[in-house]
């Protein structure tokens, strides 16, 4: 879902001001954004065995962990990242949509996980994805946000570990994960990202934004591609 259509949706005829000033942000950021300090690293997750690669297409996928087009999204793009293999690299971005009420701390805790064992951060994703509903706005609106932490502690331990409970929850205390989750968010709106699923192919956007891509769709945009970039890999190389 876009923010934009979230917004057409939930809107009365005539919006309140603060309303429409929060959905015009997410389209004017892009355009007038002020000064983001550069992260140390590139953001985002890189799927395992997937390595970013400028001889592979390269997939960048801005996902929410709490959105239901952003979980319907991921089986078929996980099954044409299995048939094209090393030929395609692929990166998610989480990307915390502000009308899901938990987006942002579901985020947090990928970075968490993904700081302490990269290889289970997908398996957190998924996790969140397949337990979804545990964690929309009506099932947690009487629980505290410490009450929600602590749950999304629990959960995220199954991804990571049992031994690594303690680290996972002082992870939320921690500010630099509070922090590369906003970065994640900024990257997303200098991107032009509007909502979830978001897709970014090569470096250019596909339409459509805010919807799934079955898994045909994928190989129509993706099976010319990985021909031209094998082509390009078997071309002999003239040195002068």
């Amino acid at each position: 879902m876009t923010l934009f259509s979230y917004f057409l949706e939930n809107q009365p005829a005539m919006p309140s001001p603060t309303a429409l000033s929060s959905v015009l942000f997410f389209f004017i950021f892009p355009i007038v954004q002020s000064q983001i300090s550069i992260p140390a690293r590139y953001d985002g997750f890189v799927y395992k065995n997937h390595p970013v690669s400028t001889d592979s297409v390269m997939i960048d996928a801005f996902f929410d962990p709490v959105c239901p087009d952003s979980r319907d999204s991921w089986p078929p793009l996980k099954q044409a990242l299995h048939h094209y293999g090393s030929a395609v690299s692929f990166v998610v971005h989480p990307f915390a949509l502000p009308y899901h009420d938990n987006s942002f701390v579901t985020s947090r805790a990928l970075h968490i996980v993904n700081k302490l064992n990269s290889s289970a951060t997908y398996d957190l994703l998924e996790l969140f994805f397949n337990h979804q509903e545990e964690f929309y706005n009506k099932q947690t609106f009487n629980m505290s946000r410490s009450t929600i932490v602590s749950h999304i502690v629990q959960f995220a331990t199954k991804a990571v570990g049992n031994s690594f409970y303690s680290a996972v929850a002082s992870g939320f205390e921690d500010r630099n994960t509070d922090l590369t989750t906003r970065i994640s968010f900024k990257y997303g709106c200098s991107r032009g990202v509007f909502g979830t699923p978001f897709f970014f192919v090569n470096g250019f956007a596909l339409p459509d934004a805010g919807s799934a891509i079955d898994y045909d769709g994928w190989r129509k945009i993706l099976d010319p591609l990985v021909g031209k970039s094998t082509a390009r890999r078997e071309e002999p190389v003239h040195y002068f």
